[in-house]
């Protein structure tokens, strides 16, 4: 099973869109006679709890319990692409994986059923912007109606060339989320909603509008104080004329850069960015996943230590 990175947000639409991108956690599950064994390889292997703590297997838990079925072992194989705590949706990944692991491996379950596994995971992440872009792949518009989740999948313009800027510093979501003020004005409301509605039209029409349509006022400034280096990085490169915002809650960052028919003219966009990114930093031009979720990927090539 292959399940991709996100960034959430895209600058204005905060909670209610998000981005799949061509970086992947790969993982494989089986069933055994008893016990549980997590392996790993990757990002996060020194570090994840190979226990019923670990994320995936928490997540496998409980959709377990929602299909009334529980397996008398289990063993997980991962193999980590996506860093942890730099706002690329990892928990989102893992999240996303332990559910669709139980639902292809529960022997009464014919047919995944998106709705469904998408209402579970929302409850389990507690969001589901980046959960949404992960199970459907593409650009997600997502809400909560009545107490269950629900998403549309809209198809990215090709021209659309995600580059993500990824510090080494990690910043806890819950951290980032305590800074946002319980109120906001009417008039910053207001700008992010027409800004929302905007990068709609550009992220899947129109990428040359990007810079204006990822423009915030709610949540990016209020932010700031908690991952100083990105804010200051985030006002260069939107000074600089690139589609920057902060990828999730931070601290990396995602520029919405623009593909063209010569290819060089890309390589230059990544090169101008790269110039002003300070040193530390990864930047990693990437795709558009327009997948999502995939149980068919092999397993990872990962060893059982």
């Amino acid at each position: 099973m292959r399940v991709p990175a996100t960034s959430a947000n895209i600058g204005p639409a905060f909670d209610g869109a998000g981005l799949a991108l061509a970086r992947y956690d790969v993982l494989e599950f089986s069933t055994a006679a008893s016990g549980l064994e997590v392996a790993m390889t990757g990002e996060g292997a020194r570090s994840l709890p190979a226990d019923e703590r670990h994320l995936v297997v928490r997540a496998f838990r409980a959709a377990c319990d929602e299909l009334g079925w529980h397996p008398p072992g289990l063993r997980v194989v991962a193999e980590n692409g996506i860093p942890q705590g730099r706002g690329m949706g990892s928990s989102a990944a893992a999240v996303v994986a332990g559910v669709i692991g139980a639902w292809e491996l529960c022997p009464d379950v014919e047919a995944r059923d998106d709705e469904a596994v998408l209402r579970l995971v929302t409850e389990l992440e507690g969001h589901p912007d980046n959960v949404a872009a992960c199970l459907l792949g593409g650009a997600t518009l997502s809400w909560v109606q009545d107490g269950g989740a629900r998403a549309v999948r809209l198809e990215a313009h090709p021209d659309v060339l995600p580059v993500l800027l990824v510090p080494v510093a990690e910043l806890s979501t819950h951290v980032a989320r305590g800074l946002l003020p319980e109120l906001v004005p009417h008039a910053d409301a207001a700008f992010n909603a027409g800004r929302s509605a905007l990068l709609v039209h550009a992220l899947t029409s129109a990428p040359g509008l990007l810079l204006e349509a990822t423009e915030d006022r709610l949540h990016q400034r209020q932010r700031a104080a908690a991952m100083p280096g990105s804010a200051e990085l985030l006002v260069r490169l939107r000074a600089a004329g690139h589609a920057a915002v902060v990828s999730g809650a931070g601290p990396s960052l995602l520029v919405l850069a623009r593909r063209s028919p010569d290819d060089s003219a890309a390589a230059a966009q990544v090169r101008r960015v790269t110039d002003l990114t300070p040193p530390g930093w990864t930047v990693l031009p990437l795709g558009v996943d327009s997948i999502g979720a995939d149980a068919q990927v092999g397993p990872p090539e990962v060893s059982s230590r």
